[in-house]
């Protein structure tokens, strides 16, 4: 009996060290037609993508993947670690995260519920897709212009084209001040507003509330703007 207890004692030692454990936010969800694959949770570090959790997937098309999460931040769902073709981005932060999808198009058009950031993030995708669709037709327009050197065209495209672009940076830093309590704010500052004005920029920045300051992307907004002001003529 002297022998057998050291022997149960280290055998659940070994189990509990071994032993996956959750983090403050799980990411679960099916992919569809998924036979065999594994799945990456990645996010950025610094400036160097990483792989946080990952699974395995052999015969089921269920995943289970977890992580710490300190301050809600864009992460990657990839097949084999691979960001450049199947790959689903969404907002992660704590809770349970559920995203279904289907391996013939998967990170086309995911089913993502359980973050708030995201649903945000969504409303502006859905408004920014079609800035960019009209910026496509500019850029085809202005191509057929200067094939047929019409310069009339050509000259009117560019105010058109000017206008479209004042459009999306006031409907950008619009979205960006409602949502001021979001982490989704200093992102799309970050990312979206590189046609905004040192103005427009303070002006998200000076929105923010105290929370979303102190965050991330809070935090790197403010480092950006500092870059900017250090270095005007850059």
């Amino acid at each position: 009996m002297k022998n057998i207890i050291p022997v149960l004692a280290l055998i659940i030692l070994l189990f509990s060290c071994s032993a996956k454990k959750d983090g403050n936010m799980i990411v679960q969800g099916q992919i569809k037609g998924l036979k065999k694959g594994k799945l990456y949770l990645q996010k950025m570090k610094d400036t160097v993508l990483v792989s946080v959790d990952s699974i395995s997937l052999l015969g089921s098309n269920t995943f289970k993947l977890t992580d710490n999460v300190v301050s809600p931040v864009l992460y990657y769902l990839t097949f084999d670690g691979n960001t450049t073709n199947k790959r689903i981005l969404f907002f992660g932060e704590p809770g349970t995260i559920t995203i279904n999808d289907n391996v013939e198009q998967f990170g086309i058009n995911p089913e993502i519920n359980g973050s708030k950031n995201q649903e945000i993030l969504d409303k502006y995708n859905l408004v920014s897709k079609r800035f960019q669709a009209e910026s496509l037709e500019f850029i085809k327009k202005d191509f057929e212009a200067k094939r047929n050197n019409d310069q009339d065209l050509i000259t009117q495209l560019e105010k058109d084209y000017q206008r479209l672009v004042r459009r999306r940076v006031l409907y950008t830093t619009n979205f960006a001040l409602t949502n001021a309590d979001s982490e989704v704010a200093p992102y799309i500052g970050l990312t979206e507003m590189y046609d905004a004005s040192l103005k427009l920029l303070d002006t998200v920045n000076n929105s923010l509330t105290p929370r979303i300051k102190d965050s991330e992307y809070g935090k790197r907004f403010q480092d950006y703007l500092d870059k900017i002001k250090a270095n005007p003529n850059n």
